[in-house]
């Protein structure tokens, strides 16, 4: 029993000194342009390289590390549903089309050509970065939006409508790649991707609209009453836990029905995204979200082999080059023709951050049983990830310093 009690006296030392170190990277990093997100990645790399320094003072950090990644993961990807109301998204397709369709196909291509020509990759691999492109960490960019009081205006309007749009769509493909990679043989040709999907798509779809039924009727049904009753029975903070605990509970019952955590916590997210009473109760959300979010970070750093680190940056840099550019290509350019030079230069350099989803795209790929994904890819994209998240809001930040960004009061944004 004292070794026991010892054991666990440790994990919960090294849980402690985790939790303590999170939260002081926060708030160091929250007081210069740097996302907060790029210091809990180089804390999860500094583990990592501890772990294997010190073994005996680590032992047991790595299955800490874990959980608490795919918790921060759940709460990561429930917070972005709960942000994307589908009804107010199809709304905003009008404004944010062209350069939507435009984004998705373009980033997705970039991504898939970059690797599989230029990098050597395999078709699954390079399929993965194809859909990691896609996605947009905005949330780095709005920050800076909101210091220079600019994220009411009309373009800081349509940058959150393209952002969302693209976070929908990325975590929708992910779920689809996912569902068809098993059934593609390894170093498959680009050409058999296509029967595959054929062939196996439709029972994804057909298991995802029964997944998102079930969620609907709870939404239009079950999730007002039950809201309004945890609010008159609990104090706010406690109503507010519950329901991320259901949500927790719907991203688990996704992840047994063979979709991810990520998919079941993005559609817990939308199933209470409706409700403008549980919409606000995000504020009390935001403690148990700055909690359990650093450790999704973390966990990637973790999973950063640093043995890999020369080749990773070489395949990081090449990567990161085309995601800049073809983020700024799709993105600016039918903004600037629809309005104006600024707007176009405003939104795509806003929207070349790539974070959460993308890193969960390939943290799922490098867990695959099969491996498509190298630690050298996988190394490559965290650099992807830390580089165009410190690029981004210095360039973001100096431009709108340019070209100040005015409140549309008339439309009331």
């Amino acid at each position: 029993m004292i070794e026991a009690g010892g054991e666990l006296s440790h994990l919960v030392f090294l849980t402690g000194g985790a939790i303590v170190m999170t939260m002081l990277i926060k708030g160091v990093m929250e007081r210069t342009v740097v996302p907060p997100l790029v210091g809990f990645l180089v804390l999860g790399i500094c583990l990592r390289w501890g772990q294997t320094q010190w073994p005996l003072a680590f032992e047991g950090g790595g299955e800490v590390i874990a959980f608490l990644s795919k918790l921060g993961l759940v709460t990561l990807l429930f917070r972005v549903g709960m942000k994307s109301d589908i009804t107010v998204l199809a709304g905003q397709l009008k404004n944010a089309s062209i350069a939507w369709i435009l984004n998705i196909g373009l980033t997705g291509l970039a991504g898939f050509y970059t690797a599989s020509l230029l990098l050597g990759q395999a078709l699954v691999p390079s399929l993965i970065v194809a859909v990691a492109f896609t996605a947009t960490s905005v949330g780095v960019s709005v920050k800076v939006w909101e210091d220079q009081n600019a994220l009411q205006s009309k373009n800081g309007g349509l940058l959150v409508d393209l952002a969302e749009l693209d976070d929908v769509t990325a975590v929708l493909l992910m779920g689809l790649l996912f569902a068809v990679v098993p059934y593609l043989p390894s170093g498959s040709a680009p050409g058999s991707f296509w029967p595959v999907l054929g062939q196996h798509a439709l029972g994804f779809v057909a298991k995802l609209l029964l997944f998102a039924g079930g969620c609907l009727v709870f939404a239009a049904f079950l999730e007002r009453p039950m809201t309004r009753f945890l609010k008159r029975v609990e104090h706010t903070p406690d109503s507010t836990l519950t329901i991320v605990g259901l949500g927790f509970v719907i991203a688990a019952l996704a992840g047994g029905l063979g979709f991810s955590l990520a998919i079941g916590a993005f559609f817990a997210g939308l199933t209470f995204s409706r409700d403008p009473e549980c919409v606000t109760l995000d504020t009390s959300f935001t403690p148990i979200f700055d909690f359990f979010s650093p450790f999704f970070f973390v966990g990637i750093g973790f999973e950063f082999e640093l043995a890999t680190l020369g080749p990773s940056l070489g395949m990081g840099g090449l990567l990161l080059v085309l995601a800049v550019l073809v983020k700024v290509i799709a993105n600016g350019v039918p903004v600037a023709l629809l309005s104006d030079g600024p707007s176009g230069w405003l939104i795509g350099a806003s929207m070349i951050p790539r974070a959460e989803i993308a890193l969960v795209i390939m943290q799922k790929g490098l867990h695959l049983d099969t491996s498509p994904v190298s630690e050298q890819l996988f190394g490559a994209m965290v650099v992807v990830s830390a580089l165009s998240c410190v690029l981004a809001p210095i360039v973001v930040r100096g431009l709108l310093q340019r070209w100040p960004q005015t409140i549309n009061r008339r439309s009331g944004e």
